[in-house]
C-alpha cells in the first residue's frame, strides 16, 4: 500500500464548523438548500452546487459543474479555504454517542486501487461514476475522502495514540451531534514506516469516488506524454480507519412490492 502526505486546502479555525458539511451523497438537493441557507461558507456550495442555481436544474448540466468550480475558487480567493504550506498527514477522530474512531488522512495511489490492494465490495453505477469523475476533473481536486479500513497494526495504533497527545487544529461538534477532531501529524516518516506493514485496505464507503479517481488518473495520464505515475492526479484523498474501531451499522432495504411473488418464493429467490 502506498500513502503520501498532501497539502490540504482547509478552513481557518473560526470557520471550520460553518464549512464542514454532510457528504454529497447522503442528502438530496432540497435538503442541501435548507442546510446551507444563510451559510455562504458551507462546503455544500461546492459538492451540491445546484443549490445556487434555480430549483429543478439538471443535476448533470454544464452549469452545475461550472458553479462548483466557481464556488470552489471563490472559497480559495476569499479565504474560506487556504492551502497548507507543505504536504502533511492528518489524524481525524469522530465521536458520537460514546463511540470513537480515529483515522489517518492521506492520499492513496490509483495503482493500489487497480491492483486490488484497495479492495471493493460493491458495483458502481455509471451515472454516479460519471458525475464524480467530472466533478474531480472540473475542480482538479478531491472534494471528499474515500473511507478505507484496514486490519489494525500495533505500531500504527501506538503512533496514532502518541500523535493525539498534541493540541488539535480543529475540535468541534456538528449540529448532528458528531464531534470532529483533527491533528496535524508530526511524524510523517514514522507513519509511513508503521503503515508499510499494512498489506491492503477495504473500501468502507466511497466506491464511486475511488472508481472516479482511477478514471481521472487514466484520463490525465493519457493526455500527458511524460506520464510517470507519480503526478498528483494519480493520488486521491482517503481517510483510513483500523477496522477494530469501526461501528458497522445495518444497511437495510424496504420492499414495497413483491411483484406478484409470495413471501416464500421471494425469500427463496434471494438466497
Amino acid at each position: 500500500m502506498k500513502i503520501k502526505p498532501f497539502a490540504a486546502l482547509r478552513p481557518p479555525v473560526e470557520l471550520v464548523d460553518q464549512v464542514a458539511s454532510q457528504p454529497y451523497d447522503v442528502i438530496d438537493s432540497q435538503e442541501a438548500r435548507v442546510i446551507a441557507e444563510g451559510n455562504p461558507h458551507s462546503f455544500l456550495h461546492v459538492i451540491k452546487p445546484e443549490i445556487d442555481l434555480p430549483e429543478g436544474s439538471d443535476l448533470y448540466s454544464d452549469a452545475v459543474y461550472a458553479k462548483a468550480k466557481e464556488n470552489f475558487e471563490n472559497f480559495i480567493s476569499e479565504g474560506t479555504l487556504a492551502q497548507e504550506n507543505e504536504p502533511r498527514y492528518y489524524l481525524y477522530r469522530q465521536e458520537i454517542e460514546g463511540h470513537s474512531q480515529t483515522g489517518l488522512v492521506a492520499s492513496c495511489h490509483v495503482d493500489d486501487y487497480e491492483n486490488n490492494l484497495i479492495k471493493k465490495h460493491e458495483k458502481t453505477l455509471k451515472k454516479k461514476e460519471d458525475d464524480r469523475t467530472r466533478h474531480v476533473e472540473t475542480l482538479m481536486a478531491n472534494a471528499g475522502p474515500v473511507f478505507l479500513t484496514y486490519r489494525a497494526e500495533a505500531a500504527m495504533d501506538a503512533l496514532v495514540a502518541k500523535e493525539q497527545q498534541a493540541e488539535p487544529v480543529y475540535d468541534f461538534t456538528a449540529e448532528d451531534g458528531v464531534r470532529h477532531t483533527v491533528w496535524l501529524a508530526q511524524d510523517a516518516e514514522g507513519i509511513e514506516q508503521a503503515f508499510s506493514s499494512v498489506p491492503c485496505t477495504y473500501v468502507a464507503d466511497g466506491h464511486h469516488r475511488s472508481a472516479s479517481a482511477a478514471r481521472v488518473a487514466k484520463s490525465c495520464g493519457d493526455k500527458n506524454p511524460s506520464h510517470n505515475g507519480e503526478e498528483l492526479y494519480n493520488w486521491f484523498l482517503c481517510v483510513l480507519f483500523p477496522a477494530e474501531q469501526l461501528n458497522v451499522l445495518a444497511y437495510n432495504r424496504y420492499l414495497q412490492d413483491l411483484n406478484g411473488m409470495s413471501v416464500d418464493s421471494f425469500l427463496d429467490a434471494v438466497k
